[in-house]
């Protein structure tokens, strides 16, 4: 079925998205063999440019079912899945909805460009406060519950989750900007004609 005849839920970018996180979330910081883990900058992109519930829900889904294999039949460490797992439903949402917000950004330009940019920051900082905040709160594997720890920890691990999300993010929003600045090109080049 040609992507331009796929029903509403089966958008184009959604399934590249679709893909990508399934190509990436094995390993969230990545290996020299693997890419790291792109479903931070996945929610938000297709928040972006999918924006339906439908895809929302398709995509939790699919972390859902790409953790489960990953560490029920690949070996991958189980470390992450605590009581706080289900807190990931309100980290990507965060994600998601900063990107419905984004769509406003329409204009194809460097400055709307930069406005999508600064919503994936932004939302990239509560996604980690949600996730981080409810795993070292709920998470039987976090014994120092100190303040101190928290903030290590922060320290730690918030670099790199906002560096992938920021490198993804930057990286799809330039070729988006490119492929529709293509498009108008043509657009306007065929209605001088």
């Amino acid at each position: 079925m040609p992507f331009n005849k796929m029903p509403a839920l089966f958008s184009p970018q959604l399934l590249l998205l679709a893909l990508l996180m399934l190509a990436t979330r094995f390993h969230h910081t990545g290996t020299s063999a693997l890419l790291p883990d792109a479903s931070v900058a996945v929610f938000f992109l297709a928040g972006l440019w999918h924006g339906r519930p439908q895809g929302f829900m398709l995509l939790l889904a699919l972390a859902v079912g790409i953790d489960y294999v990953a560490t029920s039949h690949m070996g991958v460490s189980d470390f992450c899945l605590s009581p706080a797992y289900i807190f990931l439903a309100p980290t990507y949402a965060a994600l998601w909805y900063s990107g419905v917000f984004s769509q406003r950004f329409t204009e194809t330009s460097w400055q709307h460009t930069g406005y999508q940019l600064m919503c994936l920051v932004a939302a990239t900082g509560v996604a980690f406060f949600i996730s981080n905040g409810s795993f070292f709160l709920l998470s039987e594997n976090i014994t120092d519950r100190s303040f101190t720890a928290y903030v290590d920890g922060v320290q730690a691990y918030f670099p790199a989750y906002l560096q992938y999300s920021v490198l993804y993010g930057v990286v799809a929003m330039i070729i988006n900007f490119m492929v529709l600045h293509v498009i108008e090109l043509k657009a306007s080049s065929h209605i001088s004609e």
